[in-house]
C-alpha cells in the first residue's frame, strides 16, 4: 500500500450543528448539552459511581424523566462517538469522489479533529480516562466505536458503489479507528504534548505505508 499524500487545502468550516434546525430541535439540543455538561461536572466532583441520575437532573434543571428521554443511562451521557462519527461522515462526503478510500478517510478525520479543535481533544481524552476506571463506560465505548466503524464504512462504500458492509472497507476503517484510539492514548500518556490532529495524520500515514516484512524465502 503506498503512503497517502497530505492534503494541503484549507479545512472547511465546521458544519453548524444548529443550521436548518427549528426552534423545537434547537431546544432539544441545548437540553442535551446541559445534561451532558452537568453529568461531567458532577462526575469530576464526586466520581462516576457516586453521581446519580437525580443529581444530574437537578444540576441541569430538568426532571429525571427528561434525562432518561435523552439518555438511557449515564454511560450514554459521557460518550459522544456517535456525534463524532456523524461529523466524520459529513467531512468524508466532502472529499473528492475519486480519492482513494484510505486517503479520503485520513483527510476527513484529521480535518474533523482540526475543525472541532480543543473540544474534541479534551472531551475524548476525558472519556478514555473515565473508561479506564469504569467497566460499564469501557463496554459502552467499545459498542459506540463499533457503530462508528459501521457508519464510516457505509459512507466509504456509498462513495465506491459497494455494499454498506463491504469487508475490505470495514477492515480498513477498523484499522484506522484502532490506530486513532492509540494516538489519543499516547497523547494523553505524554502530557498532551503536540498537536493531536497532526499526530492523527502521522498515524494514518503509517497505515498507508508499505510495511511488508523482509522476504526470507
Amino acid at each position: 500500500m503506498r503512503a497517502a499524500t497530505t492534503d494541503t487545502t484549507t479545512p472547511a468550516a465546521a458544519p453548524d450543528a444548529d443550521a436548518g434546525l427549528g426552534l423545537r430541535e434547537r431546544k432539544k439540543r441545548r437540553t442535551r448539552q446541559a445534561i451532558r455538561a452537568a453529568a461531567r461536572r458532577l462526575i469530576d466532583e464526586r466520581g462516576y459511581d457516586n453521581t446519580t441520575i437525580e443529581q444530574i437532573a437537578a444540576a441541569a434543571d430538568v426532571s429525571p424523566s427528561t434525562v432518561f428521554r435523552y439518555f438511557p443511562s449515564k454511560e450514554y451521557m459521557v460518550l459522544r462517538e456517535e456525534e463524532y462519527a456523524g461529523s466524520g461522515v459529513a467531512f468524508l462526503r466532502e472529499r473528492p469522489a475519486d480519492e482513494p478510500p484510505l486517503l479520503a478517510l485520513r483527510q476527513a478525520l484529521t480535518q474533523m479533529a482540526r475543525t472541532l479543535g480543543e473540544e474534541f481533544h479534551t472531551e475524548y481524552q476525558w472519556r478514555i480516562e473515565l473508561a479506564r476506571k469504569v467497566p460499564a463506560v469501557r463496554a459502552q465505548m467499545q459498542d459506540s466505536q463499533d457503530k462508528s466503524v459501521a457508519a464510516l464504512t457505509a459512507a466509504l462504500a456509498e462513495r465506491a458503489g459497494r455494499p454498506a458492509d463491504d469487508f475490505d472497507l470495514r477492515v480498513l476503517v477498523g484499522a484506522v479507528m484502532g490506530g486513532l484510539h492509540q494516538v489519543v492514548l499516547h497523547w494523553g500518556e505524554h502530557g498532551r504534548e503536540g498537536d493531536l490532529a497532526r499526530l492523527m495524520d502521522r498515524a494514518l500515514a503509517v497505515l498507508g505505508r508499505d510495511l511488508a516484512a523482509p522476504d526470507h524465502s
